[in-house]
């Protein structure tokens, strides 16, 4: 229904500020009401339901109870031989301890890794922005929308500037959908073409903007796909599933031989006790009592090898299924970081510099920090930095050598933007100067320096020959080879604002120079 009402409308059923944002004794308030912002999950197991879950096996049962039998057997005949039942025993519980404890370290393991990657919202709050854990967002929250941020919970737009979602994870279509604030749509309308809207767990692909939580957890798209797959079990592995049949034909295959003997035996008036036992005995020496065990240390090595490789599997059984795999298909490069950058280098292509600030690396720190998305606010005696990770690295830089975007965007306030696209690789903004506009646009080097005509080194603008640019593609390349993340800046002052506002007519003939980092 929230695609169906008015800003206004939406504002007074959630009962918030757009522009102030909730209180922190509000949204403390709501978080009661309405409770984390997280999907639910199954009930964990106990661990002595863990520990006789680890029974669950038809070999292992047909050897607790030949154990039982031959212990009871034993008793009954007094011969007091009860070691055969106490080394079935053994080994079965061996192999059920050998499971619960590589699952409880896996699980240890996959929750501490959940707290070091969980995503953060960027809201405003007592009319601060702030990044809380998204599990904190309440309904009535303003959150920051931008390229490369995961959406944190359902949301109606309020701004929009050239703002693309990716909802392939929701509707199948992998084509990002262009967002609309000021759509106002019927009540049946597919989830792909809410274009006022921007759904949990789907990524901003370009562009940015404001929107205001409307649902959260369980109550959100991906909340309603949730709940069909909690009841959901996973499969057997193919070793658990071939040891389940080699344990059903042993077993089936051993009480069969038994009964036939035991009825022989019978039929020649050899006694039914002696018969008994005679036939238990040929069950417990049919069956493989050391299997579950070797297997058990075999995958427990597997796991141990693969530990060391910093993998963590959860069942033991599922080491053998990832030996088998031929393609693992992993997002991005299969790697986690802290996702935290700062700036060691500035460069002009001429020299580099570090600790000292030339002229020439100043004034690609303040273009760096004006052309940016990352806010600076004063905490107390501390500057905070509040944005995407690259892009507050550089306000950092800039705020350590006493370049600040506060007071820059007081000198240089931003007039237009075009908002950073992944097809791109640019962003641009415009800003009013006293002798005019100046454009900024920063982004992959060897993109932006195809679009520039001439360049700066230390407050001289010179043409970009040749010469040059084979130097600039040097220095880049020289960079990256030392595994530096490297991003370019380039300016053009003008008189006027442009009259189309599009990357092919204002990102043209732009004078380059640079700033790299890496995390």
């Amino acid at each position: 229904m929230w695609h169906t009402m008015t800003k206004e409308e939406i504002r007074k059923k959630l009962m918030t500020d757009f522009k102030f944002g909730l209180t922190e004794q509000e949204a403390s308030t709501r978080q009661k009401k309405y409770g984390k912002n997280q999907l639910e999950e199954k009930k964990k197991t106990s661990i002595i339901i863990k520990f006789l879950q680890q029974f669950n096996d038809f070999m292992i049962i047909i050897l607790l109870i030949a154990a039982v039998i031959s212990a009871v057997m034993s008793y009954w005949e007094g011969t007091g031989e009860y070691i055969d039942s106490i080394i079935i025993v053994a080994i079965v519980v061996f192999n059920a301890c050998m499971g619960l404890i590589q699952e409880s370290k896996a699980e240890k393991a996959l929750e501490a890794l959940t707290k070091m990657s969980a995503p953060i919202a960027k809201v405003r709050r007592d009319g601060k922005i702030k990044e809380i854990p998204i599990e904190d967002v309440v309904p009535g929250d303003i959150v920051f929308l931008e390229s490369g941020n995961f959406v944190p919970a359902d949301s109606r737009i309020l701004t929009a500037s050239k703002l693309e979602v990716e909802e392939s994870a929701l509707t199948g279509e992998t084509v990002p959908v262009t967002k609309d604030p000021l759509a106002i749509l019927e009540e049946k309308v597919q989830t792909g073409d809410m274009l006022n809207m921007v759904f949990a767990t789907t990524t901003v692909t370009s562009g940015h903007g404001e929107a205001v939580v409307c649902d959260i957890g369980m109550k959100t798209k991906v909340g309603q796909i949730a709940k069909l797959i909690l009841t959901d079990e996973a499969p057997e592995t193919p070793l658990q599933r071939k040891l389940g049949e080699v344990g059903k034909n042993l077993g089936i295959g051993a009480i069969c031989i038994c009964c036939f003997i035991f009825i022989i035996g019978i039929l020649k008036n050899i006694p039914w006790v002696q018969m008994f036992m005679t036939s238990v005995g040929l069950a417990v020496a049919a069956i493989p009592e050391g299997l579950p065990a070797i297997v058990a240390i075999l995958l427990s090595i597997g796991v141990t090898k693969m530990t060391k490789k910093n993998c963590i599997i959860r069942k033991l059984p599922a080491v053998e299924t990832l030996g088998s795999s031929q393609v693992i298909c992993s997002d991005k490069t299969g790697t986690l970081t802290q996702n935290k950058m700062k700036v060691v280098e500035v460069t002009d292509a001429y020299s580099s510099i570090e600790k000292n600030i030339t002229n020439t690396n100043k004034f690609l720190l303040e273009l760096g920090a004006l052309c940016n998305d990352a806010t600076l606010q004063k905490e107390g005696e501390e500057w905070e930095i509040i944005g995407d990770p690259t892009e507050s690295a550089i306000v950092r830089a800039a705020t350590d050598n006493r370049i600040y975007k506060t007071e820059l965007e007081k000198l240089f306030p931003r007039s237009l933007e075009i908002p950073f696209e992944s097809s791109r690789k640019l962003m641009t903004t415009i800003h009013k100067t006293d002798m005019g506009y100046r454009i900024i646009t920063k982004g992959a080097p060897d993109i932006l320096l195809k679009k520039c005509t001439k360049d700066y080194n230390n407050g001289k603008i010179e043409a970009l020959n040749k010469k040059r640019i084979e130097q600039i593609q040097y220095v880049n390349q020289k960079m990256a080879e030392r595994a530096l993340r490297v991003l370019a800046v380039a300016y053009l002052d003008t008189t006027k604002l442009p009259t189309v506002l599009s990357s092919e007519h204002v990102e043209q003939n732009l004078v380059f120079v640079r700033i790299n980092w890496h995390d």
